[in-house]
């Protein structure tokens, strides 16, 4: 049972900036990026039936999806900044889950219009990188988060990328996006400052784990899914940007690209490693 989407008045600058962009490419993307990492990223989150979780940023719905499939029976809210993500996370979650009971909110996570207390559990994944004050919108889902409540934080960190062959170019090419993300106001390395982050923000008992994603020629739906259609693709749709402000040539980007794809090719491999975080409402 899906219900209606309600929105609320939004700052019309609000301090996050999606650095990949909008793209039908992108949401396919986010889709194969997150039914890729479901089990590393998902296995040991689920809540009770009748729990009240916000997700805040939904995006294109690629991680609701799965958030309902691990915990059938609850009533799920969404949020999400982009009406058109919006859109594309109700259309994704009727296909996969049409029973689910879920509220849409077309709104900014800094400004929800919830009472306090309002939900049991909080949700969050890929969000923070793109916020220039992470603790801000923490202290915001705090105030909506009931005392012993739980918030679930996930992120990347580009810095943990290890690959063979090692390639300075290819290294080049991935620094341009993290700073193509610092300079929207994001932080594509944030994955490593979870703990900190949640602890500055008010909640208690942080306890953040590693979680890595290893990949060589002996794991080929990984090469294909991970390496080149979720981290490759990601730096690869950075190109324009990275060329409109002058950080490099077509032909330097397109040499890293390149160097960076012989990873996903034989005897290459690839390792990244994701951060995941649980705290509680104090």
């Amino acid at each position: 049972m899906t219900t209606e989407t309600t929105e609320t008045t939004r700052n019309p600058n609000p301090d996050t900036a999606y650095v990949h962009g909008y793209s039908p490419h992108e949401a396919q993307r986010l889709g194969d990026q997150a039914d890729t990492l479901a089990e590393l990223l998902h296995a040991d989150t689920a809540y009770p039936a009748g729990s009240r979780v916000l997700e805040a940023g939904c995006g294109v719905g690629a991680q609701t999806v799965h958030l309902l499939a691990a915990s059938p029976g609850v009533r799920l809210t969404a949020v999400e900044l982009s009406a058109d993500s919006l859109a594309r996370a109700r259309e994704r979650v009727s296909a996969e889950s049409p029973g689910a009971d879920i509220h849409w909110h077309h709104g900014d996570l800094h400004e929800l219009p919830f009472p306090d207390g309002s939900f049991d559990h909080v949700f969050l994944c890929f969000v923070l990188e793109h916020l220039a004050d992470p603790v801000a919108a923490l202290a915001a889902l705090r105030r909506v988060l009931r005392p012993g409540g739980t918030v679930t934080v996930i992120e990347g960190d580009h810095g943990s990328t290890l690959f063979h062959p090692e390639s300075p170019a290819a290294r080049r090419t991935i620094d341009h996006l993290v700073r193509l993300q610092a300079e929207a106001g994001g932080d594509a390395l944030i994955g490593r400052r979870l703990h900190p982050l949640l602890t500055e923000a008010g909640f208690a008992q942080v306890a953040t784990r590693p979680r890595a994603v290893y990949v060589d020629d002996a794991r080929p739906a990984l090469v294909e899914r991970f390496t080149r259609r979720t981290f490759i693709a990601m730096v690869e749709s950075v190109r324009a940007d990275a060329l409109a402000a002058g950080l490099t040539t077509p032909e330097e980007f397109d040499r890293g690209l390149a160097e960076l794809r012989r990873t996903a090719e034989p005897g290459g491999t690839f390792l990244y490693t994701f951060f995941k975080a649980v705290a509680v409402a104090p």
